[in-house]
């Protein structure tokens, strides 16, 4: 809606992603859609043009095996769809962006994958997820012992198709990246002390590595081989 309205813009947003991104973006369609005749009827077409309220769906085909599918290019950036393995989930997909001289893979939700692995080899900046299969085995436990078996079945349900920090650490060291982002952190660091428990074993894989929170940015500059940090303001 931002995007519309903020920069007049009269075309849908381009939604890139695989294989039922175009039902996601039906449902966001149609949630929105009283939304944006509102605006339209309050702001005006200069401001509202209809032409360009919602979202517009560019699906693709999950790639094959090892393989990776081009999902955008222009003339300094490329994105490649890459599969990812989260069995039950799928489709589930990673994204490499190289932008002139520099790059970055997002794993997207993944076990350790040796197709990841086979992509990020040299990037600038591998972004992957991680649980903390030890964290989340004491939350089933204490959900056991408070005698709460639905959260029980839960926490011992999700661990087996994440990858753990060291895994995430072992794909940065033997794809030689630069440096390691963690986001999609399981489960929420919200306590003193859980950071050194879900980050055991990493320093002895690979010691480059940052462990996301909200508003965490890093900078790639082209031309350059500077990884830029800049902690969190929240």
């Amino acid at each position: 809606m931002l995007r519309w309205v903020a920069d007049n813009n009269s075309s849908p947003l381009p939604v890139y992603g695989p294989e039922g991104v175009t039902e996601v973006v039906a449902g966001f369609n149609q949630a929105y859609a009283r939304d944006a005749v509102h605006r339209t009827d309050h702001h005006g077409t200069l401001v509202a043009p209809p032409s360009g309220a919602g979202m517009s769906p560019k699906s693709y085909a999950l790639p094959k095996g090892a393989d990776a599918v081009t999902v955008y290019a222009s003339d300094h950036i490329k994105i490649e769809m890459i599969a990812a393995n989260h069995f039950p989930i799928t489709p589930a997909v990673a994204y490499k962006f190289t932008y002139k001289d520099r790059s970055l893979l997002i794993s997207g939700d993944t076990v350790k994958s040796p197709i990841i692995e086979k992509h990020s080899a040299g990037v600038d900046l591998l972004v992957h997820e991680a649980l903390s299969t030890k964290l989340v085995l004491l939350m089933a436990e204490s959900a056991a012992r408070t005698g709460n078996p639905l959260r029980e079945r839960i926490f011992n349900d999700i661990h087996d198709y994440h990858t753990t920090p060291v895994e995430a650490a072992e794909i940065a060291r033997d794809a030689n990246v630069s440096h390691l982002l963690y986001y999609h952190i399981v489960p929420p660091l919200i306590a003193p002390g859980m950071e050194v428990i879900w980050l055991e074993g990493v320093d002895d894989v690979f010691s480059d590595t940052t462990l996301g929170q909200d508003g965490t940015s890093i900078s790639l500059p082209a031309n350059s081989n500077e990884i830029i940090h800049q902690s969190s303001m929240l």
